[in-house]
């Protein structure tokens, strides 16, 4: 089934960039769609730029820090509160730091936020998304999934030994898809469906002010004439999120629209099923 009129989605990062331009995307099939952000003022700036290009448009602004456990566990009662299901959960937000910093709960930031704060989300949200009948969670991974070559250090999982700012991304891109991976197998009788993709190079701030080093500050400008428009970059999530095409598909990372086979270290279920352990333990599930 497709999701449009009458179905409910929760999008993070949803006030800039891809997260926006998914939420506008979203918006347009008739969907209610939730705005999970760390600033309520920026939320709202987002939800007024949706009503102003989406007649009709509902919009709800809800806040949400990644970089916090409690933040992420409020939100999930507030969100139970409001509404019995969720029809889909697309996990956009995402950080790049320069240099190693740590979440309030001790987690290595990039780490942190792009893995574990939105595995503990979709954890806490599985009951809304199951009683939906046909939940769905999209993932906003990367290619840059392939800087991580020797896959996840789960001796080093908060590069205490050594930091560098794309390998970090890249680990927690690839924890992405190990999330998907085993997410999609463990959930499947809930009629939970789990799917990764990549929105190409995009024109967004992730990378710049300061927090992607030499990358950011020097690299990312120079190629941003080259780079997709946050428009381009959602359609994969619109439609992973929406499409009838994609109902019941799982597991799987989408490039385009289409289906491609990412990185050996992405589809080894040994180390999908030792992240989720390990992450249900560093977030309290266990």
């Amino acid at each position: 089934m497709a999701h449009g009129p009458g179905s409910n989605v929760v999008i993070t990062g949803a006030n800039a960039g891809i997260g926006l331009a998914t939420a506008i995307g979203v918006a347009r099939t008739g969907a209610s769609v939730v705005l999970a952000v760390r600033s309520l003022d920026k939320g709202r700036a987002a939800a007024a730029e949706i009503a102003a290009v989406v007649d009709g448009a509902n919009v709800e602004v809800m806040q949400l820090d990644l970089a916090s456990l409690v933040s992420i566990r409020d939100f999930a009662a507030a969100f139970a509160q409001r509404h019995t299901s969720l029809d889909v959960l697309v996990n956009n937000a995402g950080v790049t730091m320069k240099d190693r910093s740590e979440t309030v709960d001790g987690f290595e930031t990039t780490f942190g936020v792009n893995h574990l704060g939105h595995f503990l989300l979709a954890n806490l949200l599985r009951p809304q998304l199951a009683a939906s009948g046909d939940g769905r969670v999209v993932v906003v991974a990367s290619d840059a999934h392939k800087f991580a070559k020797s896959g996840l250090d789960f001796d080093d999982l908060m590069a205490t030994k050594r930091y560098r700012v794309m390998r970090a991304y890249g680990a927690s891109k690839l924890a992405n898809l190990l999330f998907t991976r085993e997410a999609s197998r463990r959930w499947a009788d809930d009629g939970i469906t789990v799917n990764a993709e990549h929105p190409g190079f995009v024109a967004t701030r992730i990378g710049r002010d300061g927090d992607g080093g030499r990358l950011g500050d020097v690299i990312v400008p120079l190629l941003k004439p080259f780079a997709r428009t946050p428009e381009k970059g959602a359609r994969t999530s619109v439609h992973l999120a929406t499409s009838p095409e994609v109902a019941g598909v799982s597991g799987t990372y989408f490039v385009n629209s289409t289906p491609k086979a990412p990185a050996a270290n992405a589809v080894d279920d040994e180390a999908a099923s030792r992240l989720w352990s390990v992450s249900e333990e560093l977030v309290g599930l266990t």
